[in-house]
C-alpha cells in the first residue's frame, strides 16, 4: 500500500474542499482529481492507499483513492483520473511546506486519522477562524 500528498489549490478550508467535490461529484461522476502525470506506482496506490490533502498549509483530511484512470483534459492532453472515495477522513493535522504536483506517501509517514469523537489537541482545537488569522500572521 502506499499513499499520495497532494496540495488543495483553492479552498481556504476543508469545508470548502468538501462542497467544491460535492458540487464536481454531481456534475461530473464518478468523483475524481484530474493530475498530469500517471503514478508509476498506481497497482500499490488502489490496493488501499488514500490521497492526503494539504489545505491552507497542514495537511488535514484523507481520502481512500478507489481507481486510476487513464483520461484525457478538455485540450486532448493525456492525464491520471484518481477516482476518489468521498469521504473526507480528519487526520492529525501537521504543517507541509508547499510543492508542485503530488509525491508519494509512505504508509508509517502519513498523520494518523482523528478518531470518530475524539476530542481535538493543538491547532486541531482552535477555531478555523482562529487558526486562519494565525497563518495569516505568520504564527502557525
Amino acid at each position: 500500500m502506499l499513499h499520495l500528498i497532494k496540495l488543495s489549490v483553492g479552498p481556504k478550508d476543508v469545508g470548502q474542499l468538501r462542497a467544491l467535490q460535492a458540487q464536481r461529484a454531481q456534475t461530473d461522476p464518478p468523483l475524481r482529481h484530474r493530475t498530469r502525470m500517471f503514478p508509476r506506482r498506481a497497482a500499490e496506490i488502489v490496493s488501499g492507499g488514500s490521497i492526503y490533502w494539504v489545505v491552507a498549509g497542514f495537511v488535514q483530511v484523507r481520502q481512500r483513492i478507489l481507481e486510476i484512470r487513464e483520461e484525457t483534459l478538455a485540450d486532448g492532453t493525456a492525464c491520471a483520473g484518481l477516482v476518489l472515495d468521498p469521504v473526507l477522513v480528519p487526520v492529525a493535522a501537521r504543517p507541509v511546506k508547499p510543492f508542485q504536483g503530488w509525491r508519494y506517501l509512505a504508509p508509517e509517514a502519513a498523520p494518523p486519522d482523528l478518531q470518530e469523537g475524539a476530542e481535538a489537541r493543538g491547532v486541531e482545537a482552535m477555531p478555523e477562524r482562529l487558526r486562519q488569522e494565525l497563518r495569516a500572521l505568520g504564527l502557525l
